[in-house]
């Protein structure tokens, strides 16, 4: 696979198989990526890989929060930035009517939160889950660095025939993932990537994106 096809194939996958994920395999992706970009080579990023056992159970204590209407951690960081203004709100918008309707969720579902939330608690079904934390002393320049470090990641998991699900939701049960992977204090979660094969005979969500000339501007050329 070309980096033109692991692009084009990339999406977050919302459902998955059981079939396991070698080690060797998510061994050689995360090699492999220690050559993203890193301004000033940092690499700020730490990564915890959960799978068998301990992810099982963290899916079952967090999937029990999501089921009982816990309203989940205080948040370290804004999922998105307050007063949200056109066109970001209408892509928003377009995507999380996709997504609710690929779920198989209405979105006047009054249970509709709780059930959303229940789906990521079980990291979609995927039988491996890394999660990336960053040093609390890190600024702006190192989250954009662990931004290209993880995109990578997910394109090396399609060049090995696997998706993945990048989920900033576990950062709402940070307490309870913190408990599974042993991270310090001094880190802050940053994000969770399921990873495994998608499951077959379920809906695939494709969301939109905006036409190239709305996101760039030629200058000299």
């Amino acid at each position: 696979m070309d980096v033109y096809e692991a692009v084009g194939s990339r999406r977050a996958v919302r459902a998955f198989s059981d079939e396991p994920v070698p080690k060797e395999v998510l061994e050689r992706v995360l090699t492999a990526a220690t050559r993203a970009p890193s301004s000033g080579n940092l690499q700020p990023w730490h990564m915890y890989v959960v799978s068998g056992e301990p992810l099982t159970e963290l899916k079952r204590r967090a999937t029990a929060r999501a089921r009982a209407g816990d309203p989940g951690d205080e948040r370290e960081y804004p999922m998105y930035p307050d007063g949200l203004t056109s066109p970001y709100l209408d892509r928003f918008a377009a995507a999380a009517a996709q997504r609710y309707e690929a779920l198989g969720i209405e979105r006047d579902d009054p249970d509709r939160p709780r059930k959303i939330a229940t789906l990521n608690s079980e990291a979609f079904g995927a039988p491996v889950v890394l999660f990336c934390y960053l040093d609390r002393t890190m600024g702006p320049g190192q989250w954009g660095d662990a931004g290209m470090y993880l995109q990578t990641v997910m394109l090396l998991l399609r060049a090995e025939g696997l998706h993945s699900c990048p989920q900033v939701m576990w950062t709402m049960y940070r307490k309870t993932v913190s408990r599974t992977v042993g991270a310090d204090h001094e880190l802050v979660l940053y994000c969770g990537i399921s990873v495994g094969c998608e499951k077959e005979g379920v809906p695939r969500l494709r969301t939109g994106r905006a036409d190239m000339t709305e996101t760039v501007s030629f200058i000299g050329l």
